[in-house]
């Protein structure tokens, strides 16, 4: 539906996306995710066409974005991070005025402004001004009009940012509903708000895609072995001992000495080999009976922040030899005026 090959923008000798390539499928829920600054609204400006490219092409439904805009911008609703409301209109005033704008005739203006008003929630504040509205009202708002014309694609820019977290709920319960009918991209830097409402994840960092597949496939290439934790009532020596003779787990060890008859232990175990009910029985047998069992699972977040904490290489190159640069003729731009003499 949506190709994506090589983009990059560059501001001078800066580069805030380079050489980015993915495809959306139809019918899915895509998260953007990284940290600020990585390039996230950046991409989304492109793949819309509100923001040119250096390099690049965009394609939605075989229609590029920079050379047939007319026709791809037709297949995509927008929601940049800050809502294009007019705050003097009412909800119901300014879908009317953002349908005529996309083009949508008159009797079936009307019948769809009446719709994204229902399926946003925002029947109920249709004639109130804008301006009066909540935060969530007003995101509700921008989604209503990224809905008129009825584009196949939905691309929403932090659609959360600054909300309570009642109205991030009822903001993500929206997300999934049109996810029914409607192939959408949401861009985050909010972990657990792509956990929740997403199929495919793709992480940007430093201008770059690090990653894009489903969590699910994420979680697994970055390694199947977990972490178990155990709280036995008895002696740890005799514990660690009988755990040792576990073949599934590796890498054994006390955590916490207590003085109370308990010890906590640490393990690892492959997830294709789960131990627990092994562990459980061997420990029973030998009347070492276990208080708490907890695992320590791979999560969005770990994936995040291994993929994102460490800076590319190139970066790294760029700024030692930028700092290799001789600066014994440079003068800061606030250097005052020599005055001349009188």
């Amino acid at each position: 539906m949506i190709r994506v090959r090589n983009i990059s923008k560059r501001y001078g000798d800066h580069f805030a996306i380079k050489n980015i390539s993915f495809d959306i499928e139809r019918g899915k829920i895509y998260g953007l995710l990284g940290p600020n600054g990585a390039g996230k609204s950046t991409t989304m400006n492109i793949i819309t066409g509100c923001l040119s490219a250096t390099e690049g092409t965009v394609t939605v439904d075989g229609k590029d974005i920079f050379r047939e805009p007319l026709e791809a911008k037709k297949k995509i609703g927008y929601l940049p991070e800050i809502p294009p409301l007019y705050s003097e209109m009412t909800p119901a005033e300014y879908l009317a005025f953002v349908a005529e704008a996309k083009g949508v005739p008159y009797e079936e203006s009307i019948r769809q402004v009446k719709e994204v008003l229902a399926l946003t929630g925002t029947d109920v504040v249709a004639d109130r001004l804008i301006r009066n509205l909540s935060k969530g009202y007003k995101q509700r708002v921008g989604i209503a009009q990224a809905l008129l014309g009825s584009p196949e694609i939905i691309i929403l820019d932090e659609p959360t940012v600054g909300l309570d977290p009642k109205q991030m709920i009822e903001i993500r319960s929206l997300i999934k509903e049109l996810g029914k009918t409607k192939t959408v991209i949401v861009s985050s830097h909010i972990l657990s708000e792509i956990n929740a409402v997403c199929d495919h994840v793709m992480i940007i960092s430093h201008g770059r895609l690090v990653a894009n597949d489903s969590i699910e496939a994420l979680e697994e290439s970055v390694g199947s072995e977990h972490k178990l934790y155990i709280t036995v009532r008895g002696e740890a020596q005799k514990a660690l001992a009988l755990l040792n003779t576990v073949a599934e787990v590796t890498d054994v060890n006390e955590e916490e000495p207590s003085s109370t008859n308990t010890c906590r232990l640490s393990m690892r175990f492959d997830t294709n080999n789960d131990p627990r009910e092994t562990i459980f029985y061997k420990l029973a047998e030998n009347k070492l009976p276990i208080i708490d069992m907890t695992t320590d699972q791979v999560t969005l977040e770990d994936i995040f922040l291994r993929l994102t904490s460490e800076p590319l290489l190139e970066e790294e190159n760029d700024a030692e030899n930028e700092n290799e640069k001789d600066t014994s003729d440079y003068v800061p731009q606030f250097a005052p005026r020599k005055e001349e003499d009188s």
